[in-house]
């Protein structure tokens, strides 16, 4: 027996091209389920929270570390030699 070779997507719109208007919309109504279903089927995976990509790496600074991070980066502005 005879194996039975796929059509290309090029082959099934040129074949589709020369369904009459009516028959296009009875080709979309009844593949139009078909691939909702694929569709579904193929849903991407649960992605991870925000709050749980930077779990990994522990605690952030202390308030007081920014505090102290900020007056030094301050400590000179404004310049008097700009």
């Amino acid at each position: 027996m005879a194996e039975k070779k796929a059509a290309t997507l090029e082959q099934v719109v040129s074949l589709a091209r020369q369904l009459p208007p009516l028959d296009k919309i009875r080709l979309i109504e009844r593949m139009v389920p078909e691939i909702e279903r694929d569709m579904l089927d193929q849903r991407p995976p649960r992605r991870k929270s925000l709050l749980g990509l930077c779990a990994d790496l522990g605690s952030g600074p202390s308030v007081e570390d920014i505090d102290e991070i900020r007056r030094e980066m301050w400590a000179d502005f404004p310049r008097e030699d700009i």
